[in-house]
């Protein structure tokens, strides 16, 4: 009869003479079912259903010889525990062992430039993992640079995932060289690296990448101090690209004239099928531009984020009417600008006459005093945020973690 997986740790523990963590256990047993063993492996720091006691480095060399006698858990989550470099050590070991995991996540440990470095040296060897999340970890300039390094080895990796990492610019310009031949990674997110410059010279690098790229699907670009000029020279780029599918440019200074380059774009480019524009400054006349082009010319984009951009009831009354037109735009999120009466009276007739379902967008009128506002609901895009849900929703079709668009692309 075969151990059980708890069983399996509990002897490791004994082997290592060192203390089991209750937390593990309970995660272990939770996959543990008499006929099949589920292969998502959840040992979340967050998780607010059991008593949690964080995943320590040593923790990890038990949990390792499970996995090692367990080749169908396939996904390793975890997130928000106490990893260090230490523990980076053990999981580069880990992946260099023939390992069967095919996705791990690391985000929001404390793993740093050295332990980048080990993880980032473990996947050369590695041919069997997909997805790799460090989000968080401040690995730094030097760890961005043995990531961009190990994506000229690896060719098996297709999600990597380094927001909120203080990459620098070095970094994000290798990163930017190395896939220009990488042909395996599918989706990128570097968000938030840390400039000290106003020039935007890794914005010219990245427009220099897409160009030639026909690989990646996914981008995320948040933060990055960019501008209009900025979004000019990426969407001279992206006109010559037909394989980007999600393209984020949340947290920007993009203006008006960065949005109708986007909207002439849009109006060219038929590959792209989510926009995130999240927290810029387009105001009414930028998003005119994309009703615009919504109305008459796109019909591939599927979902498009402009909240918190300083729009009014202008520009959200022309967008509203531009969705009614284009069958093809499934989700539109625009909380966080100024919804006055012609905004909520706008969204309001486009969610009651079905031209919007009402868990794809993040509002939801309500009447009061014969006066129509609209409420916000925890609804979007984003899915590489520290929010993402873990348990009950993260499936859940309304959830802002699930638009179901990846699936596409990633088979």
């Amino acid at each position: 009869m075969t151990t059980a997986l708890s069983q399996q740790y509990n002897m490791a523990c004994t082997e290592l003479n060192q203390p089991s963590n209750h937390f593990i256990e309970e995660m272990l047993r939770q996959i543990e079912h008499p006929e099949h063993y589920v292969s998502a492996l959840k040992i979340c720091g967050n998780n607010r259903l059991v008593a949690v006691k964080r995943v320590t480095d040593e923790d990890f060399l038990a949990i390792s010889r499970v996995l090692k006698q367990n080749n169908f858990i396939t996904s390793l989550d975890l997130r928000f525990n106490n990893l260090t470099n230490n523990g980076a050590v053990y999981i580069a070991n880990c992946l260099k062992d023939g390992s069967s995991l095919f996705h791990l996540n690391l985000m929001g440990n404390d793993i740093e430039t050295d332990g980048a470095e080990q993880i980032a040296k473990g996947l050369h060897r590695n041919d069997t993992l997909k997805s790799l999340r460090m989000t968080g970890n401040k690995i730094g300039n030097m760890g961005g640079m043995f990531f961009a390094a190990m994506l000229q080895i690896n060719s098996t990796l297709e999600e990597l995932d380094l927001g909120d990492c203080d990459l620098g610019i070095e970094s994000l310009i290798a990163f930017s060289t190395v896939l220009k031949q990488n042909e395996s990674i599918k989706s990128i997110n570097l968000n938030r690296p840390l400039f000290y410059v106003l020039q935007e010279d890794t914005t010219i690098h990245i427009a220099q990448m897409l160009k030639v790229n026909n690989t990646l699907k996914e981008i995320h670009l948040c933060k990055h101090e960019m501008t209009d000029s900025g979004v000019e020279r990426l969407c001279g780029a992206l006109l010559e690209n037909r394989t980007l599918k999600y393209l984020d440019l949340s947290c920007n200074k993009i203006t008006r004239d960065g949005v109708k380059c986007l909207a002439n774009l849009l109006k060219k480019n038929t590959a792209l099928e989510i926009l995130d524009l999240t927290s810029n400054r387009m105001e009414d006349e930028g998003a005119i531009y994309l009703a615009e082009a919504i109305h008459s010319h796109n019909h591939s984009l599927r979902a498009l984020a402009i909240g918190s951009n300083n729009i009014t009831g202008q520009g959200l009354k022309a967008l509203a009417d531009a969705v009614k037109v284009n069958k093809g735009l499934e989700y539109i999120y625009i909380w966080g600008n100024v919804l006055d009466e012609e905004a909520c009276l706008a969204f309001s007739e486009l969610l009651s006459i079905g031209g919007l379902n009402a868990s794809s967008t993040d509002v939801r009128p309500y009447t009061v005093d014969g006066s129509v506002y609209l409420a916000e609901l925890f609804h979007g895009l984003k899915k590489h945020y520290y929010w993402t849900p873990t348990y009950g929703t993260a499936d859940d079709p309304v959830c802002n973690s699930s638009l179901p668009i990846k699936n596409n692309y990633t088979s």
